[in-house]
């Protein structure tokens, strides 16, 4: 069965806000700076699930927002997820010091392919700064544990 989680990417000027993963035990983030979403729960939809995530792990509500993709993630090691991903650029709210998650930074655009991160997020990521709302993919990871890699990159197209 595949899981249903929902990203947003939240942007104030030229800077957008990342999560660097930091907190949780056997996170499979650990030590990668993502944008700020999880799991849809039973019944939400995944416009709820990203307001919901986003104000639990930043204590932001998301007032101006896109939706932007589906990617689709399949692995040796962790389920098959789809994830639908959001960008934002109006909110209202001051950011949460303590999230449960890790440390949340605004961080400038030109410099967030700088940081450590998942190598496929990189694909989705860059057309996201771009401004695209069509993205669709599947990013396929091989390998498990320190052997995981990102084996193959496919563009969805529609039609």
């Amino acid at each position: 069965m595949m899981r249903k989680t929902s990203l947003c990417y939240i942007f104030k000027e030229d800077k957008v806000l990342l999560l660097y993963r930091n907190k949780k035990e056997n996170d499979a983030n650990e030590g990668k700076w993502i944008g700020v979403g999880g799991k849809t729960e039973e019944g939400e939809t995944p416009e709820e699930c990203m307001k919901r995530e986003v104000f639990e792990e930043t204590g932001l509500t998301v007032t101006d927002y896109r939706f932007c993709g589906i990617i689709k993630f399949v692995s040796e090691m962790w389920d098959d997820e789809e994830m639908h991903l959001f960008r934002a650029e109006g909110f209202s709210g001051e950011i949460n010091s303590s999230c449960d998650e890790g440390k949340l930074e605004w961080i400038e655009t030109g410099k967030v392919f700088d940081l450590p991160m998942w190598e496929g997020d990189k694909y989705f990521l860059k057309p996201l700064l771009e401004g695209r709302e069509d993205i669709n993919m599947t990013l396929r990871y091989e390998g498990k544990g320190r052997d995981e890699h990102l084996a193959e990159v496919t563009e969805n197209r529609n039609g």
